[in-house]
């Protein structure tokens, strides 16, 4: 495979806080159409990386290219408008504003809603339609991770960042996520999702690469990696 296959890669990525390196140049690469999951315990960078490829945060070196753009230079709502949404860890939505008004500040880079996309939203996800004039704060964790889903695809990305959709949500609701977020990828929309669960991560992705203490340690496609015994024995624990 080509350099030229791919929507997005990253080369030799060094991200720090002031003195403390949080990522030891990594390098990742994900075609257009995947799902691709990024593995690591806490503290491992994850969410570093996500924040890093969204401009929220600046790398210190290395090269972020999305369908031929640099993104190290751009600021975070030019990322959005090429086409880069970010669900973020802890779902960030605003407690004070509805369901819709969270829905709608999704798109606050395009001229106007996109009324077909709205409605893609509310098909994928029918409580945020049954619960669209209810203030966000007043959702479950799992319904506001629908809507945090929900807002970041009202810009119609080609590339979701997904920053642990599962994280401190009900098991039954983690399921119907995960579900959603393979429709989302079966439309076309490319997907790079970081996730604690890492069995339920692999079942979904076609590839993973697992980060440790800032460096990607293995990678490979999602088969390879469950059937690792190192993966096994670090992230997968027993299987029940």
């Amino acid at each position: 495979m080509t350099s030229s296959d791919y929507l997005f890669k990253i080369s030799d990525l060094e991200v720090s806080y002031g003195s403390i390196a949080a990522i030891k140049g990594i390098s990742l690469e994900v075609k257009k159409g995947e799902i691709v999951t990024i593995l690591g315990s806490n503290g491992a960078g994850k969410t570093t990386t996500m924040r890093t490829i969204s401009q929220l945060l600046k790398a210190k070196q290395g090269s972020i290219i999305f369908k031929g753009h640099e993104l190290t230079k751009l600021p975070a709502h030019k990322v959005v408008s090429l086409g880069i949404s970010h669900s973020p860890e802890g779902r960030r939505v605003f407690n004070i504003l509805t369901v819709e008004e969270n829905l709608m500040l999704g798109a606050y880079t395009k001229s106007k809603v996109d009324l077909e996309i709205l409605n893609w939203v509310y098909d994928l996800f029918p409580r945020l339609q049954e619960r669209k004039a209810q203030l966000a704060g007043t959702l479950s964790g799992g319904e506001q991770q629908m809507l945090a889903i929900g807002r970041a695809l009202m810009s119609k990305p080609e590339l979701l960042l997904l920053d642990e959709p599962s994280l401190g949500i009900a098991p039954i609701l983690v399921k119907a996520i995960f579900t959603q977020i393979r429709k989302i990828a079966e439309t076309g929309v490319t997907v790079l999702l970081v996730e604690q669960n890492a069995r339920a991560a692999l079942k979904l992705a076609n590839r993973g690469y697992v980060l440790e203490v800032g460096k990607i340690v293995h990678s490979g496609s999602s088969e390879e990696l469950l059937s690792s015994k190192r993966i096994q024995e670090a992230y997968l624990g027993k299987q029940k």
